[in-house]
């Protein structure tokens, strides 16, 4: 369950980034550097998601199966 909490935690931190940006982005005359940090940002937190989802599973946190419930849970 903490696995899951904190996958959606991250996605929603991705999201949030990318958000920001459009919003920047959709400014009129947008702070340039914002934009670009938000971005970087997202980039970073997008690839350490996947750095981790992919160390949980090698080191068995995360089980073949999956995280989501399946038939015999």
């Amino acid at each position: 369950m903490p696995v899951r909490i904190f996958v959606v935690l991250m996605l929603l931190a991705i999201l949030a980034s990318l958000f920001s940006a459009l919003v920047m982005i959709s400014r009129r005359g947008g702070d340039r550097r914002g934009i670009a940090r938000a971005l970087t940002w997202r980039i970073g937190l997008s690839i350490t998601l996947f750095l981790l989802l992919l160390a949980g599973f090698y080191f068995g946190v995360i089980p073949p199966e999956g995280l989501s419930p399946g038939p015999g849970r």
